[in-house]
């Protein structure tokens, strides 16, 4: 019996009882009734061994937890005490009833099929012992009762013991379940962590050395001619790297933008273009509608995707002009990221994912889809491409994402 489980120390307790009691009654019983002869000594001191045994079993051969095979032990001890309360219910039929204990601990470490065998031949022995000491006419109760209250033990016990068989598959199942899904919850965390810091990166840091790549570039190529505009140009360079490295610490510590610290998303996207304007490429920001208040998460990932779409723009489209709008309506804010570049095909857009493309679109489209919006993408060759994502003041339920 497992006895960590409080309802098992409940039931062992009521079977030693049960036993106690039981033993107790037949050996004043046979005090009563049966005692006499040469061998009433010997009767006396069985009836002491049986009680030891029954204790000592319990102590050195416990039954198995529920679940497990019965060790050797316990089955060599189980085997003695059931021989032992044979040789007594030869000499003092009072022993008859001591057997529902037994009953019951073959019951419980034994496989049913062979605890139920074993408690036939228990039952019939006691049957033979009722009919052995009877006076008078048989009584059908001493034939019928014993195998009616065993039969019913052993079906209660067996269904019991199935039941426990079963509950333990389904608690192992659960368990097996919940690591399972606790393990795909750590991989899913994990990919969502490396997917942020990709973006981030994409969207800052790579950003940033572009930029500073472009300017250190520009002030080589005038280096010897026009030493002032080389200086301006590694400054800029400077600048970036300065706010480069803010804009790392924080996505580190997953903050929002450096640029919404102590500004609006307007201003943080007017700033934006200023800061990405420079040789070769000319930036402007509009601004329609009248802002109000947004969500934290919101305008950092309308300022990450315009950070996204201008680093694509330097990297990818050629082009020489470029426009971020932010328009405000009444149910949704929106961004357009326009330029004048090349263009692309839509199979492109749509398969972004390549190594073609980058990370930049998927990115774009996930943080758009965080926030409750929609990203679309409109390009074509040679035509230039517009990006728009709008979001809704009260994010839906279902958030959509397109791409054309």
């Amino acid at each position: 019996m497992n006895h960590s489980d409080p309802d098992e120390r409940w039931l062992g307790a009521i079977v030693h009882g049960a036993f106690f009691l039981l033993l107790g009654s037949s050996f004043a019983r046979f005090l009563t009734r049966d005692q006499g002869g040469a061998r009433t000594g010997w009767v006396v001191a069985l009836f002491a061994f049986f009680c030891v045994l029954y204790v000592l079993g319990h102590l050195v051969a416990p039954p198995p937890r529920p679940g497990l095979p019965p060790t050797r032990r316990h089955l060599v001890w189980l085997g003695c005490v059931t021989a032992v309360w044979v040789v007594l219910l030869v000499l003092a039929p009072s022993a008859t009833w001591c057997v529902m204990p037994l009953l019951f601990a073959g019951l419980h470490a034994l496989p049913p099929r062979i605890a139920v065998p074993a408690a036939a031949v228990l039952t019939a022995l006691v049957v033979v012992s009722e009919i052995r000491v009877a006076d008078g006419p048989l009584n059908p109760n001493m034939v019928v009762a014993p195998p009616a209250v065993a039969a019913v033990a052993t079906a209660v016990l067996v269904h019991l013991q199935r039941q426990g068989a079963r509950q333990r598959v389904l608690i192992e199942d659960l368990v097996r379940t919940r690591q399972e899904l606790a393990a795909t919850e750590r991989r899913a965390g994990v990919l969502a962590e490396r997917q942020r810091l990709s973006a981030e990166i994409h969207d800052t840091l790579a950003q940033g050395l572009s930029s500073q790549r472009m300017l250190l570039q520009a002030a080589e190529l005038v280096w010897s001619s026009d030493r002032d505009a080389a200086r301006d140009h590694v400054r800029a360079a400077a600048e970036i790297t300065s706010h480069s490295l803010a804009e790392a610490r924080r996505f580190v510590h997953d903050l929002a933008p450096a640029d919404l610290a102590e500004r609006s998303l307007a201003e943080a996207l007017d700033a934006l273009a200023r800061r990405e304007s420079g040789p070769g490429l000319t930036v402007e920001f509009r601004l329609e509608g009248d802002p109000g208040p947004l969500p934290e998460r919101v305008a950092a990932a309308l300022l990450r995707i315009a950070q996204g779409a201008l680093a694509n723009v330097r990297e990818h489209a050629a082009a020489t002009r470029a426009a971020l709008t932010l328009t405000w309506l009444d149910d949704q804010v929106s961004l357009d990221v326009a330029d004048n570049g090349r263009g692309f095909e839509r199979t492109e857009a749509r398969g972004s994912g390549s190594s073609t493309r980058g990370h930049g679109l998927p990115a774009m489209r996930i943080r758009a889809r965080q926030a409750g919006g929609g990203l679309i993408v409109e390009s074509t060759p040679g035509e230039g491409t517009v990006v728009s994502v709008a979001i809704p003041l009260a994010a839906p339920l279902v958030v959509k994402e397109t791409a054309l």
